[in-house]
């Protein structure tokens, strides 16, 4: 006979097979497990009634950390579920919602000019290859649709010249994936990983400090906004982040799949996997942000988006 804490254990080898870390989601279900055992020790059937005294947030819980709690939990009663072990899947509509950051999007104008000024600073130590790196790094992110910080640290190893293609390690989500290049996009690459081996032969990493260390995530900001206050719309005042590079090429896959005719909805999942989401409720938000005479397209079927798309969320 098998008890629901039983359960934790073949899904956690479960995740780790998938790909994903053990942390945090090891650590809620073990604290669950804790929980089940002093309560329910007994018991081969999750119920409702069971895991609600769990879910409560705690004095010295944020709301964050109570929705990641909530998140792993959920994933639990789906495993459970799918092996029969439990009557129901965990809805999170009771959690507190959290204010989503809506992205600016950039226009081409602005995209070509934040690009042109990056290619034209200049810094006092030219050995440092600080304007090779601001030429690169920024239109790498924007091409393949990266984290800001899955660009930073991308190693010599995972960049795959001949193929044209990146493998981003452990990420936001733990998992790993290999995203393509464009043909142009890898001739860049390699023009450029032939100038920083002049600059620093013994690095590993693609875009190397001074130390040969990937730069820290604030200089990359600092960087970024330095460039944008200088092209941005005079009066402007919209809040720019380097993240936003991603937002619009999310955006701008969408709507080049919409003027095409495809389906969007088919072929979410498969954006999702290349942008590394966690889940498609993520890559279905920057629905909202595309173009108003996109969203109010006749060709798209938004009936069938919207029990998928959240109000609020975590922005990714």
């Amino acid at each position: 006979m098998k008890f629901i804490y039983d359960y934790i254990a073949d899904m956690i080898k479960y995740r780790i097979d998938l790909g994903y870390s053990l942390q945090p989601t090891s650590w809620y279900l073990n604290d669950f497990s804790k929980y089940l055992t002093n309560n329910f020790p007994s018991e081969t059937m999750l119920t409702q009634e069971m895991i609600m005294p769990w879910c409560v947030q705690r004095k010295t819980e944020q709301a964050c950390s109570f929705r990641s709690r909530m998140s792993s939990i959920r994933q639990f009663t789906l495993y459970l579920f799918a092996n029969g072990a439990s009557n129901f899947v965990l809805d999170l509509n009771f959690l507190p919602k959290i204010t989503r950051y809506v992205p600016y999007i950039f226009t081409n104008m602005e995209l070509k000019t934040i690009f042109e000024m990056a290619d034209s600073k200049k810094y006092i130590k030219p050995m440092t290859a600080k304007n090779r790196i601001i030429s690169v790094i920024y239109r790498l992110i924007y091409f393949c649709g990266l984290r800001p910080n899955e660009g930073r640290e991308i190693m010599k190893k995972d960049l795959d010249l001949d193929n044209g293609t990146i493998l981003i390690r452990k990420n936001k989500n733990h998992k790993e994936r290999l995203i393509p290049m464009a043909v142009d996009v890898t001739d860049m690459m390699r023009e450029y990983i032939d100038e920083m081996k002049l600059i620093f032969p013994n690095t590993d990493y693609v875009f190397p400090s001074p130390t040969g260390l990937p730069y820290h995530s604030k200089w990359l900001r600092t960087e970024f906004l330095k460039i944008w206050d200088e092209i941005k719309p005079e009066g402007g005042r919209a809040r720019v982040r380097v993240y936003d590079l991603r937002h619009r090429w999310a955006t701008t896959v969408m709507m080049k799949l919409l003027n095409e005719g495809e389906d969007l909805y088919s072929l979410l999942p498969y954006m999702s996997a290349y942008m590394g989401h966690s889940n498609f409720e993520d890559t279905a938000y920057y629905i909202h942000l595309l173009p108003e005479e996109l969203i109010k397209s006749s060709e798209v079927d938004w009936e069938r988006f919207s029990s998928i798309i959240p109000e609020v969320s975590k922005y990714d």
